[in-house]
């Protein structure tokens, strides 16, 4: 599936994954490839990101590598949306 993390400086990253993880209200939920449409308010938390993937240098020091592979990013607050197999997450 297609992810694109965009903060309102700029886009943080956009690539194919394999698993997304995000801190929703009601709390932590996982989407994966050809989830069900969603839309969810996120709170402070990591928004996780599974698959072989690569930052740009730009963005790279706001990731950070988990113990389990997975690439991660703080977030204060946001918004994710999936749909058609592409999730865009909107962070603060």
């Amino acid at each position: 599936m297609h992810l694109e993390i965009v903060s309102p400086e700029a886009t943080l990253f956009e690539g194919n994954v394999t698993s997304v993880t995000v801190p929703g209200l009601n709390g932590e939920f996982q989407v994966l490839d050809n989830h069900a449409p969603i839309v969810s308010l996120l709170q402070q938390g990591l928004v996780k990101i599974g698959g072989e993937i690569a930052i740009d240098e730009e963005h790279e020091a706001k990731f950070k590598k988990n113990a389990d592979g997975k690439m991660t990013l703080a977030i204060t607050s946001g918004t994710m949306e999936m749909n058609d197999n592409k999730v865009i997450v909107l962070v603060d």
